[in-house]
């Protein structure tokens, strides 16, 4: 483990020096975990970790925090200064930093924690670590790629055991916690979110689930994921209660068909932006482009959402091991919404979906 992270801080320090950074600054995050294997509470008190192209890692932290930080699996190889209170943190940590230059700091790093680094380094300027940072997270190694694989054998079952269960006269916030007790009896450590929304509320993307009773001819969307070692779950499919409501089989098809296109698009070399076009051609040529109302797909793995975003604009090439989801959607207000989702890893020839479960329309009881 803690050959992965030197490996990991040596990777992300050449990258910064390589886009002109003279250092680069991560507070307690995703981030910090990937690199130094350590997950503090983000808190008033500031940890930070330096990394300099022309020197070692080095970590301010919390006197108090020191023994957690020196025993997590980065510590051996990082140097660590503590800091007491009544000290102030931004000057010590302005000593670890050049005088002037580019300075990269991770997304994470809260305002207040920026403001005190502007007022004891004026001198630098402080930018976004993420295109450093993000494009090396971007790209899974064999031990990440296995933990996502877990975590979508565990998601797919979960909805496959759902497909068994009766949802007619039961409420959206009911399925919700049938689907968290699944996802935790299939693997994973914790339900991170439950997304269940029914007849129109299915029309609403991000619709939180309430008390609205499933009623027959609804359509339910399901998007749901949780943490399993670290990594995330992520997946959405759309099932309908009985006989579907008028139009509804005609949009599903041509979801059905967006999410395939875009899925089939993936491979190495590609640009992110193309994977949503893949997506968008389908839809708007079926008519209903003005309902596709978000990106096509978000990366995926120690966040749920992370880089890279599969959105017109971004030019990231995608590489080998890059994870992330592909999920178009239709959404016709007042009437029903249906999304597809599935997480998907580049191969060297393409693309291996790491959700198996079925996407046929599901009619549920």
């Amino acid at each position: 483990m803690i050959s992965r992270l030197r490996d990991r801080m040596s990777r992300v320090s050449k990258e910064a020096a390589a886009q002109g950074f003279d250092a680069l600054v991560v507070a307690p995050s995703p981030d910090l975990v990937y690199l130094a294997g350590y997950d503090p509470m983000p808190l008033e008190r500031p940890t930070l970790l330096v990394l300099r192209p022309d020197g070692g890692p080095v970590m301010l932290v919390p006197e108090l925090e020191r023994p957690l930080a020196a025993a997590s699996p980065g510590g051996p190889a990082i140097e660590l200064i503590g800091w007491t209170d009544g000290v102030d943190p931004y000057s010590e940590a302005a000593r670890l930093l050049p005088r002037t230059g580019r300075v990269a700091v991770g997304d994470r790093l809260w305002a207040s924690h920026v403001l005190g680094l502007q007022r004891a380094a004026p001198d630098l300027s402080l930018e976004s670590a993420s295109n450093v940072i993000g494009r090396l997270r971007a790209v899974k190694d064999d031990d990440e790629l296995a933990a996502l694989q877990r975590a979508a054998r565990g998601a797919d079952e979960a909805f496959r055991e759902m497909c068994t269960m009766t949802f007619l006269g039961r409420r959206e916030e009911e399925i919700a916690a049938d689907l968290a007790h699944l996802l935790v009896r299939n693997g994973h450590e914790r339900a991170d979110f439950t997304i269940v929304a029914s007849g129109p509320n299915s029309a609403s993307p991000h619709h939180e689930p309430g008390g609205r009773t499933i009623l027959p001819g609804d359509a339910v969307v399901m998007d749901f994921g949780g943490e399993l070692g670290g990594y995330f779950s992520d997946t959405t499919r759309t099932v309908v209660v009985g006989q579907p409501p008028k139009g509804f089989d005609r949009v599903y098809e041509v979801v059905h068909a967006a999410q395939a296109a875009a899925c089939d698009a993936v491979r190495p070399g590609v640009e992110a932006q193309q994977i949503d076009r893949a997506a968008r051609v389908i839809i708007d040529d079926a008519g209903l482009g003005a309902r596709f109302i978000h990106r096509t797909g978000h990366g995926i793995g120690l966040e749920v959402h992370e880089p890279p975003y599969l959105v017109e604009g971004s030019d990231w090439i995608l590489q080998v091991g890059t994870t992330f989801s592909v999920e178009p959607g239709v959404y016709l207000e007042g009437e029903f919404g249906i999304r597809i989702e599935d997480i998907v890893v580049v191969t060297d020839d393409g693309v291996e979906r790491l959700n198996r479960s079925t996407r046929a329309l599901q009619v549920v009881e």
